[in-house]
């Protein structure tokens, strides 16, 4: 039989819209897998991928789901850093397994956060950011007994800072050493062999992985937290809103994770779903890759900030989706300028034309790379619609959000619509990734450097973004992240669009399921 028009995931839905509900020792989620390459937490870039390792493997210490600027131990037991500020040292529990049932030491550990530096994936800047270098892997992080890991500091960071942006991200999961080594492939570390398996400490293991289908979780027995109250996740690839909303409706699915503003409306009410929200502390945002020489004209992007319609989308595309938001640090971050004052642009056509004449590039075409999940394509069209208006004519090249990560951190692109995730609440996440640039040129290959996939570097941004990372004094760095974020509203590669919020519907009968900006916990979850 056709299909004609309906799409696959559609279909899908369609067929397994008279099926029985979810089984009882399953949570299972829709979600759009195909940006997922590796589950290698050293390697790992992307939002979901995150999401789903983030489950699998603890990192020494997270973030409270109800307060995210508190942290709580994880895999580590405590840790105290020295006098001098250059010697910090966590106490591992003593009763951390891989599932496997071996246990897992600081040996692991240190090996783990070694071979980050050693492989030199886009993971490796949360470590480098810091000072640490891969030639000075095994001086830095060492175990100096089975529980005790101690870590030198090329600097005295202040400690908030530094748990933040290295040890409660993925660079601190403890993954087995000795699974890693037996199945190495020359100097990979055994990378090729977690891409598809884990074998770390967390309360999930991986138990398949099928690309673009199907990633199966089930429960480590041997966990030493609170053993999840549910045996298996289940994660189905289901890229299309009117597919999951017609599943999560009939109770296929026990959760829907992205839904357009039209089906979580249609949604919101229903006595068997509920609509939860979560502020998240990232962005919808337009890149611009200054190489090109009509983006290198700080006129010409500040144009495209006058290109949109922002209260106009969050009524309509936006709507559950996002807050409009231009300041490079988010609301709710350490340092963040306020509502009024971090978004002072609105649509303004006239503008728009005036600043692309006076850069002389009043007929400018270009081609926009947008991923081709909701929202991102009704956002471009929007954009484009506006930037014709403006004597800009835009060539959309919708694809999907694997496909451009991959040309974004090969800076092959013109302009893009893209999202970026940040790892915690403070400023210097942000400004340390979309304001500083350490290295522009094309062979440094710093991809996970959203400044660097724009080709854009002001040094003296950098020294201003190294000042307040350093800085001790609690508002001397706000007044230093004032000045950081009210410059690169005029001057920066990117033009923030949206604040994203992240609305997720659940199915009644699941408990527990805990949501906050930086973590979402499938172990808390029970039916």
């Amino acid at each position: 039989m056709r299909l004609g028009p309906v799409s696959a995931a559609l279909a899908l839905a369609l067929a397994t819209a008279s099926q029985a509900a979810t089984p009882k020792d399953a949570l299972v989620m829709a979600w759009n897998l195909d940006a997922i390459i590796t589950l290698d937490p050293a390697q790992i870039a992307e939002i979901n991928g995150n999401d789903i390792m983030g489950n699998v493997c603890d990192t020494l210490v997270t973030l409270d789901y109800k307060n995210p600027s508190e942290f709580r131990p994880k895999t580590a037991e405590s840790w105290s850093v020295s006098a001098d500020g250059r010697t910090l040292t966590f106490k591992l529990r003593p009763d951390l397994k891989f599932p496997n049932g071996r246990a897992a030491t600081a040996e692991d550990l240190a090996w783990s956060m070694q071979r980050v530096l050693k492989l030199n994936f886009g993971n490796a800047a949360n470590l480098t950011e810091w000072g640490f270098k891969k030639e000075t892997a095994e001086a830095s992080f060492r175990a100096t007994g089975p529980q005790t890991f101690e870590v030198t500091l090329p600097e005295p960071y202040p400690l908030q800072l530094l748990l933040y942006g290295a040890f409660a991200t993925n660079v601190s999961m403890i993954l087995d050493r000795v699974e890693g080594e037996k199945n190495a492939k020359g100097e990979d570390l055994g990378n090729n062999w977690f891409k598809t398996n884990s074998s770390c400490v967390g309360p999930y293991r991986v138990r398949s992985w099928t690309a673009n289908d199907t990633i199966q979780l089930e429960r480590n027995d041997v966990y030493y937290g609170q053993k999840p109250a549910l045996n298996r996740v289940i994660v189905r690839h289901v890229p299309e809103s009117g597919a999951q909303r017609l599943l999560i409706e009939k109770g296929d699915i026990d959760v829907a994770r992205i839904l357009n503003s039209d089906d979580l409306k249609a949604l919101e009410g229903k006595r068997d779903i509920r609509i939860e929200q979560t502020a998240m502390h990232g962005y919808i945002h337009l890149m611009f890759n200054t190489t090109d020489p009509a983006f290198a004209d700080p006129r010409v992007r500040m144009a495209f900030r006058h290109l949109v319609d922002y209260d106009g989308l969050a009524k309509t595309v936006m709507a559950y989706q996002g807050v409009p938001r231009a300041s490079v640090v988010p609301l709710g971050a350490f340092g963040a300028l306020d509502a009024k004052e971090g978004q002072p642009f609105s649509l303004d056509i006239a503008k728009a034309t005036s600043l692309l004449k006076e850069a002389g590039q009043a007929d400018l075409k270009r081609k926009m790379v947008v991923m081709g999940v909701t929202p991102y394509p009704d956002l471009a069209q929007h954009v484009q619609a506006n930037a014709a208006k403006a004597g800009v004519t835009l060539e959309l090249e919708q694809m999907a959000p694997a496909q451009v990560f991959t040309k974004a951190r090969a800076r092959e692109y013109q302009m893009m619509l893209i999202n970026w995730g940040v790892r915690y609440p403070d400023a210097h996440n942000m400004v340390s990734r979309h304001v500083m640039n350490p290295d522009n040129r094309p062979e440094a290959k710093l991809a996970q450097y959203p400044a660097w996939r724009a080709a854009w570097q002001d040094p003296a941004m950098n020294e201003l973004g190294q000042k307040a990372m350093m800085e001790r004094d609690p508002e001397k760095r706000k007044a230093l992240y004032r000045e950081i974020q009210l410059k690169t509203m005029q001057e920066g590669p990117m033009a923030y669009m949206f604040q994203v919020v992240r609305s997720t519907a659940v199915r009644a009968e699941v408990k527990g399921f805990e949501m906050s900006a930086f973590k979402v916990g499938y172990e808390t979850a029970s039916k």
